[in-house]
């Protein structure tokens, strides 16, 4: 039995809203147990026998019938989390910038994003194929390079981002199970 992290990509802006309870119900269907959510932002952790590539399918197919939606999910391992969380090196309590996380399900798509973002100026820490590091000065989120170049369609269905202090909260409920 592995304890997940499981990340929402998308979910709560741009007009596709899944609320938390909804989601505990629909991921509780499936083969895990302990599902817990993390904020309302697209965040849970259960355990779970399956590997994470067989949680990953299993949970995007059952989000796409419960909400319509196209779901794309990246699970990734609790204690690889942790230890990806840890090797942040940009600070989460930062005054004036935002420490993220963007975790992709497919290294070859998060290696082409490093690297796009790198060509236009982003600073960004590869932590291992599967997350990149990067800070952002808080109120620039959305106009920084990497967040406008991972908004692109190609990168939707494998990345997605989480601020160091999210995780650190995630974690947190993952102790819970």
């Amino acid at each position: 039995m592995y304890t997940y992290a499981i990340l929402l990509r998308g979910v709560n802006v741009g007009g596709v809203t899944v609320k938390m309870e909804p989601l505990r119900e629909t991921l509780s269907r499936l083969p895990v147990k302990g599902v817990r959510t993390v904020l309302a932002s697209g965040n849970a952790v259960a355990a779970s026998a399956l590997s994470a590539a067989e949680l990953k399918a299993a949970a995007e197919d059952a989000l796409r019938k419960d909400f319509g939606y196209e779901a794309w999910v990246v699970v990734i391992p609790l204690d690889r989390l942790r230890s990806l969380t840890a090797a942040v090196p940009y600070p989460p309590d930062d005054p004036a910038t935002h420490a993220y996380v963007t975790f992709g399900s497919d290294a070859g798509m998060l290696t082409e994003l490093f690297e796009a973002a790198a060509e236009a100026g982003a600073e960004q820490v590869r932590l291992g194929p599967e997350a990149t590091a990067w800070p952002c000065p808080k109120g620039a989120t959305l106009d920084s390079a990497l967040a406008k170049i991972s908004s692109k369609p190609r990168y939707k269905a494998h990345t997605t981002t989480r601020n160091v202090r999210t995780l650190q909260k995630i974690l947190a409920a993952g102790e819970k199970i």
